[in-house]
């Protein structure tokens, strides 16, 4: 469920449509689509795109701008481009005191739309102008008390709750949960994604340390379900604006419950330690939550090449290097079994006696005492990060 369009916009598209007896799509400035007419006729892969994944990709966005339309005052034609399978269109900026918000685009091939009804057309787009800047200064209202809601400011974050009941978007009492989104610093862009496909009752902001966060209200603080398909939802919708040949890397963090509104500052800043855990351990896909990390959560904290040097002990180094995996999957299943040796030889399907002499060998390997919790404790440590801080070999059993 998206948020819906307004009637009046609808209208505005539909009225478009049949003054230039042409179908016509409306999308924002951010070529998310917003309306469309009755599509008839042959249509382009691009308006298939449009209509069938509510936006177009970059490279699509790229192709139309060059011709002028984010400045263009009046109608814009741009040409077929065969190759893509794209066909000629006119283009009617929306367009509100001297800054364009939305396209209305009119597939054209021939030429047949009459240039006498673009000034009366023009009219009739600048009221949709008018409407898209509405909703914009609406929509930069909300991540504005979004941003100040996530913040440090306790007398700011009263204020922007306060803001958000009176928006009718969320009561205070409500129970939510934070979500934070990163990608690949430098190559995906939060505000690419197409957040407005998101269901409404979701707030969301690209505007906080590069990311995209989100504040997603629940039935209760134990049902987190709301959440898990809204992470499900952005990852598409991040899929479809990225380049397939060169996937972006997502990672996804998600914090545990509160109670009330005020009090989701706590849940944003575990989820943004959760989206640091899941984009250095792919193994916490799709989703990293916080209250499922543990041990985990270590890789939230500090420099990576500090977290490196404190964290794997030359102990484990020494194990990590040996030419055989079986010293450390059969360490690694032993800790894991907190040191049952029944449960771990059955798991590795191995004797009794084969494991006593494999754990000698870690013994001797290391120069721990596997007897000694605080020796166990160094090696389990090492052992579970050492995959994910870039170590080589491990015993790569999963979060």
């Amino acid at each position: 469920m998206g948020r819906p369009v307004p009637h009046r916009l609808q209208s505005l598209v539909d009225e478009l449509s049949q003054l230039l007896a042409s179908v016509a799509t409306l999308e924002d400035r951010d070529f998310n689509l917003v309306a469309f007419s009755s599509q008839t006729g042959d249509l382009d892969s691009i308006r298939q795109q449009s209509i069938l994944q509510r936006s177009s990709s970059g490279q699509v966005r790229s192709w139309f701008e060059q011709f002028g339309i984010a400045t263009a005052n009046g109608p814009v034609r741009t040409p077929a481009n065969p190759v893509d399978g794209i066909v000629g269109r006119l283009c009617l900026p929306a367009r509100w005191r001297g800054v364009n918000y939305g396209y209305f685009w009119f597939l054209d091939e021939r030429g047949g739309i009459d240039d006498d009804l673009l000034p009366t057309a023009m009219s009739i787009a600048s009221r949709a102008g008018a409407a898209l800047a509405q909703q914009w200064r609406t929509r930069q209202d909300v991540e504005l008390s979004l941003q100040a809601l996530l913040g440090p400011d306790l007398d700011l974050v009263e204020q922007a709750a306060g803001e958000l009941e009176d928006l009718n978007l969320i009561r205070r009492n409500t129970p939510v949960v934070a979500l934070m989104c990163s990608l690949d610093p430098g190559r995906g862009r939060p505000e690419a994604i197409n957040v407005w496909r998101l269901p409404s009752q979701i707030l969301v902001t690209t505007g906080v340390e590069g990311a995209l966060s989100a504040v997603i209200p629940l039935r209760s603080v134990d049902d987190l379900s709301p959440a898990l398909e809204a992470a499900s939802r952005i990852r598409e919708l991040v899929g479809e604006r990225q380049d397939s040949t060169n996937p972006w890397t997502v990672a996804i963090g998600l914090g545990a419950a509160r109670p009330d509104l005020r009090q989701v500052r706590g849940s944003w800043l575990e989820a943004k330690l959760a989206a640091t855990a899941g984009g250095s351990d792919l193994r916490l896909s799709p989703v990293a939550r916080w209250s499922e990390l543990g041990v985990y959560r270590l890789l939230a904290c500090g420099p990576r090449a500090a977290l490196k040097e404190a964290v794997l002990d030359p102990a484990v180094v020494r194990l990590l290097e040996q030419p055989s995996d079986d010293l450390v999957t059969t360490a690694a299943v032993y800790l894991d079994h907190a040191g049952n040796v029944q449960k771990t030889a059955a798991e590795l399907r191995v004797h009794r006696q084969t494991l006593y002499y494999r754990l000698k060998r870690v013994e001797e390997v290391t120069g721990l005492d596997l007897t000694l919790g605080r020796d166990r404790l160094v090696l389990h440590l090492g052992l579970t990060l050492a995959s994910s801080l870039g170590a080589g070999r491990s015993s790569d059993r999963g979060p």
